[in-house]
């Protein structure tokens, strides 16, 4: 044998036994580091020849939690407010009536901040107007379960709000980053198709709205989709690593799932619903309305960021 420790390993024998020996005994090690890239091995025998690839990682340390015996020590339930605190606290009392331990985590951009007290309540002011993804990104930051559950801060629990089912979903198939639920019986979920262009012009990106792919197995309440409602549950590792853009103001959701395309395993689930709150003006500050309802910048502003950060040349929303 020549060439140990060289690009170039030549093996010769005249027994097949002792050949065979001295490849079993072959190794690759990489001399150059990098944690994740990967390399071409040849073997070549007179005329015949054969190429193995080989994957270079390093390996990830492995983050463990304890999920504990009860739901709060699994979940956190994380939302963000700004001017409706009448809403909030319809929220919470209907969380405390069912879950009574469990965390709650408040991202709170209002103009006027008041104080929102109680036990395992977390409240963050943020400066004021900050925007949703903004909120979004603080509260998950400061998640420290395995899960988290976002709700919108006028939703309302029910007894059929069990949050229980969609950790045995999640812990059912690890692969699974992302379950949501249905609102008020709607699970408003979606798919998202990419068609990759070239460097230059881009590709295109389609949303096909109420749109699932196949059930989920051992689950068929629940199917696998690009995206879900503002009522789902999601590994805090796996939500952290995509992030939520904070330039996103006022028109975003969908903008979540898109940056996680390829990366987030996301699925619906019809058995976990949860109530909306009714919409009456008396419980409306007047303020609110100005800031919610985005205006034509706004919209186009989150498509120009799309066409560049993304780099696309066409979106079509179906």
């Amino acid at each position: 044998m020549t060439g140990a420790g060289e690009k170039e390993v030549i093996l010769e024998s005249s027994s097949l036994v002792i050949l065979n020996d001295l490849l079993a005994k072959v190794s690759y090690a990489s001399t150059i580091y990098h944690i994740n890239t990967g390399d071409l091995a040849t073997f070549q025998f007179e005329d015949h020849k054969a190429v193995f690839p080989i994957a270079i990682k390093q390996p990830h340390l492995p983050v463990l939690y304890d999920m504990g015996t009860d739901i709060s020590s699994q979940v956190t339930i994380t939302t963000k407010t700004f001017l409706r605190y009448d809403k909030l606290n319809v929220l919470l009392k209907s969380i405390r009536q069912f879950y009574r331990n469990i965390k709650v985590i408040i991202a709170d951009d209002s103009l006027e901040p008041e104080k929102i007290t109680g036990e395992n309540i977390q409240h963050y002011i943020m400066p004021p107007s900050q925007g949703w993804f903004a909120g979004r990104n603080l509260a998950i930051s400061q998640v420290t379960t395995k899960y988290f559950v976002w709700v919108d801060d006028d939703f309302l629990f029910t007894k059929n709000t069990k949050l229980e089912k969609l950790v045995e979903v999640m812990e059912a198939i690890p692969e699974l980053d992302v379950v949501g639920g249905s609102v008020q019986g709607g699970q408003f979920h979606f798919v998202l198709e990419y068609e990759e262009g070239d460097e230059i012009d881009g590709g295109c990106l389609n949303r096909r709205s109420n749109t699932k792919s196949h059930p989920l197995p051992g689950f068929p309440q629940c199917s696998l989709a690009s995206g879900v409602v503002n009522f789902f549950m999601a590994r805090t590792d796996s939500a952290l690593k995509v992030g939520f853009d904070p330039k996103l103001l006022r028109v975003a959701h969908s903008e979540f799932f898109m940056d996680g395309l390829g990366s987030l395993l996301v699925a619906s689930c019809s058995d976990v619903p949860i109530d909306h709150q009714p919409k009456t003006k008396a419980n409306k500050d007047p303020r609110y309305s100005r800031f919610r309802s985005p205006g034509r910048d706004d919209t186009i502003y989150k498509l120009q960021l799309h066409f560049f950060k993304n780099n696309l040349k066409c979106i079509r929303y179906g």
